[in-house]
Parts: structure tokens; C-alpha cells; sequence
């Protein structure tokens, strides 16, 4: 693997050299940033036996731009791993070196370009397509993009990607954890001191249509995402609202139908100080109909977004979980607090379940109903930057569960007492990134 690192990175100085002369624009740099996480209930209760997990990951970036008057590209490579995963003297790593992404964009006119190759998808807030910074191994899109530029405030976004599992010579399942094909439209305007954003998302999910279970006939399932985002800026107050519905078929392919709607305003008190409130609603499926065949999903799944960012950084919710489930309500408070190089938050959240939680006998029947009460998480995150290219952040969170989240959180275990816990997680992150080369 670090031999394929160095001859990518060879070819990358090679095309460099090449085209210095003519280049409008080649920058070179990179990213180093180890993590220390303490999980004591990160993402789930900590069962009773259970010990604290200590760890440190690390995220290695080296990135290649390029620009002239007729196109872009850009390389992002990257080595994802855990210090310690593999022996000193290894053969082969552990995760190991990959391509985060690697893409070109071609300039048509003023008016459009063409973007094609392994590439991030980010946009608004980050809650439907987003880049995911917050994993070390980030998110990217095999896809192509269209970009129309009417203007500076004006512009849209359309999108596609088709996903296989190799060059094959006939028809083969698609068994990744990924869309099969996918199709968006993003636009976003801007207007005075307001801006709006509308979203369609098309997303084609394989699953096997042949009830027979010694048989599979794969067939792709779809659902389809519409809904907008506002924002507005009134003197000191940041406002936005957004509302999305999802209609279609869910990759189980029964029908879809789901809701979500947020709404946020923080008001800037002093240059150093803010405070705000805001609220996120997600419809959800009540414990007997994700038990009954059929049955309508009213699930709403966020789908691409970087869903750290949202209810509550110790991922409870719709970081590779809770998908298909009961729905949330997130109600939260958050504080910043700027000093000089300093950057201080809090921001405190209660949860609660949109669709009824239960617990179920074999037969489907209800045996208890429980309250719509999660819990809820406090969440303490501080940054001091060093310089433009280095930073150090960390943050504590702790989890204040209900008996409900027990019985969401372990289904087959709902009489537990693991919500008594204490449940909380800690990490210290160093940031780095150097620019090797620069030349405009």
C-alpha cells in the first residue's frame, strides 16, 4: 500500500511539473489529525459488564489541486487507522490507504460545467448531503454533477450515480451498503439578506423482489425526497426553517411515507457571545408496525447527511442507527462563546420519540406502551486555534437516558436497567494542515 501511495504521489509532482507553466492555480497540502475518543456509552447504553473503550484514530490527507481557464481537478488520498491496528513490522494494513477523491470538473461556458469522479456532496446545513468531516474516513459520491451558474446567487445542481460491485461480464447482485443508482436536483438562491434552497433527491435502493428465499431477483426500490430550506439574517438574530417529505418505496420496498421539519434561531447578544433554540422533528414508525409486514414506513431517514453535526454529538441517532425507527423530536439550547483564540459550546438537548415505543409479545400483541421520553444529552465542546493551519479541540458529552431509550436501544433486552448508567464520552482532536506548495 505505501508503495501505491508513493507512485500516486510521484505522478501527482510529475503532472504538476508539467503543467506549471500554464497552470492558473496548483496547491498541494495536506491533513494530519490524531483523535482520542473515551466511549463509555457512545451511540448505546453501556451494558452493565461492560468496560470503556480508549482509542486513537487518525486521519492522513495528502491533497492535489489543479485550475486553468478550461478545468479543475482535484486528488485527495488518504489513510485512515487506529495507532496500534497492526504490528510495527506489518505487510499490509489494517484500513489502509484509499482515495477519498479524485474527480475533474470541466468549464463549459459561464453559465455550465460538468463534474465527474469520486467526489463530496455537500450542501445547506449538511442534513440531507454532506461531507461527513467529522469521521475520520469522511463520505464521498461516485457520481457526476451538472452545475448551472446563472449568476453569483443563483445556481443548480444535477446529479446522478449508478453503483456496481466490479467490471462484470453479466448482471451481478449489488450487495454494498450503498444506493444502487441515485438522482438529485439542488437549488439555492440568494436574495438580499435571505437565501432558499430546494432539494430532489431520487434514491434507488437494490432489494430482492423474490418471496422466495432459495431465490433472488434483485429489482431497485425508490424513494423520493422534495422539501426546501430558509434562511434569513435579521440584525443580530440567524434564523432558517426547513421542511422535507419522503414519498416512494423504503429499501425493503414498502411504501414511504415520513415528514421532517426543523426550525433554529440564535441570537448574537455580544460579538463574543450567542444563544439560540431550535427544534428538529422526524416522523417515525411505531414498534408495532416495524413488526408488521407491509406496513407503511413513516420513518424519515436524513440519508447523506453528516449527521454528527445534529441530536447530539454522542450519535444516538442516525449515525449508522436508528434508521427505520421511532422517529425523534430533538429540542436543544445551544451557547457559543468566542475569546480571542478560544471557541467555547454548550448546548443541551431532550429527546423524545415521535411514534409510540412498545414492547411486543410473539404474537405482535402490545404488552407495554412506554413514554415518548429519550433522555436527554449535554454536550461541552472547546477549540483553541494555534494558527490558520493548526487547531486542538475536544469535547465532553454526557447521556441522562430513560427506560424507554433502554427498550429502543435493546429490544431484546427491554427490561435492562442499562439507562442508569452513566453513560458519557470524551475525545481530544489535533488538527494540521500544512500547505507544501502553493502557486496562483
Amino acid at each position: 500500500m505505501k508503495q501505491i501511495f508513493l507512485n500516486f504521489l510521484a505522478l501527482g509532482v510529475c503532472l504538476i511539473i508539467g503543467v506549471y507553466v500554464r497552470a492558473q492555480s496548483v496547491t498541494i497540502s495536506g491533513e494530519i489529525r490524531p483523535r482520542y475518543e473515551f466511549r463509555h456509552g457512545y451511540k448505546t447504553l453501556i451494558p452493565d459488564d461492560a468496560k470503556p473503550a480508549h482509542f486513537i484514530s487518525q486521519r492522513t490527507r495528502l491533497n492535489v489541486f489543479f485550475a486553468n481557464e478550461t478545468f479543475k481537478a482535484y486528488l485527495s488520498l488518504q489513510d485512515v487507522r487506529a495507532w496500534g491496528d497492526v504490528d510495527q513490522l506489518n505487510v499490509q494494513d489494517a484500513n489502509g490507504f484509499g482515495v477519498h477523491e479524485a474527480w475533474g470538473e470541466i468549464r463549459i461556458s459561464d453559465l455550465l460545467s460538468l463534474k465527474v469522479g469520486r467526489q463530496e456532496v455537500a450542501y445547506d446545513d449538511e442534513r440531507i448531503f454532506g461531507a461527513v468531516g467529522w469521521a475520520q474516513q469522511a463520505r464521498s459520491h461516485d457520481a457526476a454533477l451538472v452545475k448551472l451558474s446563472f449568476n453569483e446567487t443563483h445556481k443548480v445542481d444535477v446529479g446522478l450515480g449508478y453503483n456496481a460491485m466490479r467490471e462484470s461480464l453479466f448482471r451481478e447482485d449489488y450487495t454494498n451498503a450503498n444506493y444502487k443508482a441515485i438522482q438529485w436536483i439542488h437549488y439555492h438562491g440568494s436574495f438580499d439578506n435571505s437565501g432558499l434552497s430546494v432539494l430532489f433527491l431520487n434514491n434507488g435502493i437494490e432489494y430482492d423482489s423474490d418471496p422466495d428465499p432459495a431465490v433472488t431477483d434483485e429489482k431497485i426500490s425508490y424513494s423520493q425526497t422534495i422539501g426546501a430550506r430558509y434562511t434569513t439574517v435579521i440584525k443580530k438574530i440567524t434564523a432558517d426553517a426547513a421542511l422535507y417529505y419522503q414519498g416512494g418505496k423504503n429499501g425493503g420496498h414498502n411504501d414511504l411515507s415520513a415528514v421532517y421539519f426543523s426550525l433554529n434561531v440564535i441570537g448574537n447578544l455580544t460579538d463574543a457571545f450567542s444563544l439560540g433554540v431550535g427544534t428538529e422533528y422526524f416522523t417515525g414508525t411505531s414498534t408495532v408496525d416495524q413488526n408488521t409486514s407491509g406496513a407503511t414506513d413513516h420513518s424519515f431517514s436524513p440519508f447523506y447527511g453528516t449527521n454528527h453535526k445534529f441530536n447530539g454529538l454522542m450519535d444516538y441517532f442516525f449515525v449508522g442507527n436508528y434508521a427505520g425507527q421511532n422517529g425523534l423530536v430533538d429540542i436543544y439550547v445551544p451557547l457559543a462563546l468566542k475569546v480571542k483564540k478560544w471557541t467555547f459550546g454548550l448546548r443541551p438537548h431532550y429527546f423524545l420519540a415521535a411514534a409510540t415505543v412498545s414492547t411486543l409479545d410473539q404474537n405482535n400483541q402490545v404488552i407495554q406502551d412506554y413514554s415518548n421520553g429519550l433522555g436527554a444529552e449535554i454536550d461541552i465542546v472547546g477549540q483553541y486555534v494555534i494558527s490558520r493551519s493548526v487547531n486542538i479541540a475536544g469535547g465532553y458529552s454526557q447521556m441522562f437516558a430513560t427506560e424507554t431509550m433502554q427498550v429502543v436501544k435493546y429490544p431484546a433486552n427491554p427490561g435492562g436497567a442499562y439507562y442508569k448508567n452513566s453513560n458519557n464520552w470524551a475525545w481530544l482532536m489535533v488538527t494540521i494542515k500544512p500547505t507544501f506548495f502553493n502557486k496562483e
